[in-house]
């Protein structure tokens, strides 16, 4: 076991949080296709992956926490969904070329990944994408650099792809309204 997945095995284990879908997903579930099989990478206990199944999408769930993954599968199985789980260190090598219809991705950057995820995608496919930003109202989510996004990072990052939508609201205008610690991004391959 590694660091990493002692320390999101014990995040989870901890958590009473249920599974919640990301804002960007759940605020344009409408785009997604009727048919298709998806992937929530990173995906914790799984909120993203069950709003896709219950979309009638074929779902794969990553993490490197089985901890995690546990908690997915107790709640697709509670609501009869099927959805297939993967234990792994994600890397570019477990991402294979034109595989999936949709990829969601949740609170969570290794920048390293970006052109594996978009050959992932199929021609036509949907990336889903909310994580957190540099440029944000409190401490929520990560301190470190490295997991934040500059500002309109995601835009640069995913350029390949037509952008669907793009949400970065920083700390503009009324900062009591909106999410304004992440940027959300859908993109079309």
């Amino acid at each position: 076991m590694t660091d990493l997945q002692s320390k999101w095995d014990a995040i989870y284990r901890d958590s009473a949080a249920s599974p919640a879908p990301a804002e960007v997903l759940a605020q344009h579930r409408y785009l997604l296709p009727k048919q298709g099989k998806a992937l929530e990478l990173a995906c914790g206990i799984g909120g993203n992956a069950i709003l896709l199944a219950e979309s009638g999408l074929a779902v794969d769930a990553w993490d490197i926490s089985s901890v995690g993954l546990g908690i997915l599968q107790q709640q697709a199985a509670e609501k009869g969904l099927s959805i297939t789980t993967q234990q792994c260190h994600i890397s570019a090598e477990t991402l294979t070329n034109q595989t999936f219809d949709v990829i969601v991705i949740s609170r969570f950057l290794d920048r390293t990944l970006c052109n594996a995820i978009m050959a992932a995608l199929k021609p036509g496919g949907l990336l889903f994408y909310q994580t957190f930003t540099r440029n944000k109202l409190d401490q929520q989510g990560p301190s470190n650099p490295e997991y934040l996004l500059a500002n309109n990072e995601l835009l640069r990052l995913f350029s390949p792809l037509s952008i669907v939508f793009y949400q970065e609201y920083a700390k503009l205008g009324d900062v009591r309204f909106g999410n304004r610690n992440e940027a959300c991004f859908i993109g079309q391959k």
